[in-house]
């Protein structure tokens, strides 16, 4: 999954001019970067198979669906009217490649995200905890979404601002839907008929996502990753105009 950071594979690597005899000894020669990635990652097609699998199961709303659509049709919208491509190539990760911290902060953000939800929703398949499993539901839908989205976003070539838009767009709408299923969560008491410890893993999850992707669009994407994003993207429109 992704926090709003691109897919470190997709950094562009310089290769307009030839490698000189004289660096050979000293690096090894960068090849051309691809015009763009050719196919969709592995987990880009994980993230799309839950979304369908929750669709299929109706645990998501028409609302959850239709919100979905729309960011389809608004980012090619976006793309061809207000922020196209600077370059016929993929513009590299705003952070570049092998960033640890980043690349631990993204892990993290799946695990409690993506991984543990999904656990929390098959345990509750088996355990008839109906509620619990449309709390969760949605955010979960969301995020694999958004997830799907991000990779359409490096296949199909858009701008850095497209690519900011998807995470933020998303993060947005589902802090919406974490807030009700915390509100579900915590609203659950002496009727709830299975383990007691589901309900405290269901609340804690509950409390930890709200705060990780509270964090993550008003600690990260709006004051880090959107300006540095659109800082790159105008300095380049600048340089081709």
């Amino acid at each position: 999954m992704s926090a709003g950071i691109g897919p470190t594979s997709d950094k562009t690597l310089p290769g307009d001019q030839e490698p000189q005899e004289a660096d050979v000894s000293n690096a090894a020669p960068k090849p051309p970067p691809p015009t763009r990635r050719s196919s969709l990652t592995f987990h880009h097609i994980n993230a799309l198979a839950v979304a369908l699998v929750l669709t299929a199961s109706g645990l998501v709303s028409a609302e959850d669906f239709a919100f979905v659509i729309f960011s389809i049709v608004y980012v090619y919208f976006v793309s061809k009217v207000a922020f196209p491509p600077t370059s016929p190539r993929s513009e590299p990760p705003v952070f570049g490649e092998n960033n640890r911290v980043l690349g631990l902060y993204v892990f993290v953000a799946a695990v409690f995200g993506l991984f543990l939800p999904i656990a929390y929703i098959i345990e509750g398949i088996f355990e008839g905890d109906k509620e619990g499993i449309y709390g969760a539901a949605p955010h979960l839908f969301l995020l694999c979404s958004q997830v799907f989205m991000e990779g359409i976003s490096f296949l199909g070539n858009f701008s850095l601002p497209i690519r900011v838009f998807v995470p933020v767009f998303y993060n947005s709408k589902r802090i919406f839907t974490i807030v009700e299923w915390l509100r579900s969560e915590m609203s659950r008491g002496a009727e709830y008929g299975g383990s007691g410890g589901r309900l405290y893993v269901g609340r804690g999850l509950a409390v930890a996502n709200m705060g990780l992707w509270c964090f993550n669009l008003f600690g990260f994407l709006l004051p880090v990753f959107l300006p540095k994003a659109f800082r790159i993207y105008y300095s380049k429109t600048k340089i081709k105009d």
